[in-house]
């Protein structure tokens, strides 16, 4: 599998882990200006360390849902194009303007990632990825709801959080209920339980129908 250009395997402490080039954000060890990117905090970081063929490319236009304080997005400003964080809750925001003071692609939103008609006049359309990261049920609904955004050949590349779509059942069963869903705007191509990284949690690669 290969990895985006702009990010790379990197030794660390005796241990090759991926790494972007850029400031540091969350106390993240740096050596000769590569950040650690830990794959314990990032679902994207553990989708590209399972070795998931996500189709991104160095400079892409990119579309973030669930940006938080700026921990995955930082990484993926780092190496791609413009970046859209979209992010709902305001205390986390404050911490994502932070990233973004040293970042000039990443444009942070305090937006709900359920209601893309509130942010569809700032966000461009023909992007080349969607990366999804919401704890909210209803995931595959967001991925279908911010579709419009992506180019015909785009990818989505998501991280299906099982307790935030039903506690009471398994996993697996919900993660094919989402998929279900999912692929009534999707062509789903690859999957991947994200353990033990991130438990009941299963990435997603798709592209649009």
């Amino acid at each position: 599998m290969s990895l985006p250009e702009g990010v790379q395997r990197r030794e660390f402490d005796g241990e090759e882990v991926l790494a972007t080039r850029g400031e540091p954000v969350y106390g993240e060890p740096v050596v000769e200006g590569w950040r650690r990117w830990d794959a314990s905090r990032s679902k994207l970081g553990a989708t590209f360390a399972h070795g998931l063929d996500t189709g991104l490319s160095g400079g892409d236009g990119v579309l973030y849902l669930g940006a938080a304080n700026g921990t995955t997005v930082s990484h993926v400003a780092d190496f791609e194009g413009p970046t859209y964080a979209v992010e709902f809750a305001p205390r986390p925001v404050r911490d994502l303007l932070g990233v973004a003071e040293d970042r000039g692609n990443l444009f942070p939103l305090l937006k709900d990632a359920r209601k893309p008609e509130t942010y569809a006049h700032v966000v461009e359309s023909g992007l080349d990825a969607i990366v999804q990261d919401v704890a909210t049920r209803g995931q595959a609904d967001v991925a279908l709801a911010n579709r419009q955004f992506l180019a015909d050949d785009g990818r989505f590349v998501g991280a299906i959080k099982a307790r935030s779509e039903d506690v009471t059942r398994e996993p697996e069963a919900v993660f094919e209920d989402v998929l279900d869903r999912l692929r009534e705007g999707y062509e789903v191509l690859s999957t991947d339980r994200l353990e033990p990284h991130h438990d009941d949690h299963l990435a997603v690669v798709a592209t649009p129908k």
